[in-house]
């Protein structure tokens, strides 16, 4: 059983980061995993007509979020502690879509990665590693 439901997920992104809202949607969220859209406009672009690496890190540290707050027990409070990216080839202007998957969650932090496709999921276009801090319980 889910923590929360897409349409509450949704709103409560769009609630503590106004300006996100209508960028992304999110097709997937279950325990320890997520699914999340890019819809790329010309303001994701850099030259050369390609979508740019902020863009990418921000959609992969949505996903990532998502699928860490699904777990049982964990916070809203989660954040991100350290990730690596690698940009694997030049995706198109298209929207992209990140898949977030939690490898291994402690009680203080949470590994997992996430990979970015091309919208029609032929191209894998970048590849996360993410490690996020828990927030003690006592705070």
């Amino acid at each position: 059983m889910n923590k929360f439901s897409i349409d509450e997920m949704t709103k409560y992104l769009e609630e503590i980061f106004p300006q996100i809202r209508g960028k992304y949607i999110i097709l997937k969220l279950e325990h320890s995993l997520s699914e999340v859209q890019l819809v790329a406009t010309e303001a994701n672009l850099r030259p050369g007509n390609t979508i740019s690496g902020p863009t990418m890190f921000e959609l992969a540290d949505i996903a990532f979020y998502l699928a860490v707050i699904s777990l049982p027990g964990s916070s809203t409070l989660a954040l991100t502690t350290n990730v690596s990216i690698n940009f694997l080839r030049k995706p198109e202007h298209s929207n992209l879509i990140a898949s977030a998957k939690i490898k291994k969650s402690g009680r203080k932090l949470v590994v997992g990665d996430v990979e970015i496709f091309s919208e029609d999921m032929s191209q894998l276009v970048a590849h996360a590693i993410f490690t996020y801090s828990l927030p003690s319980s006592t705070s």
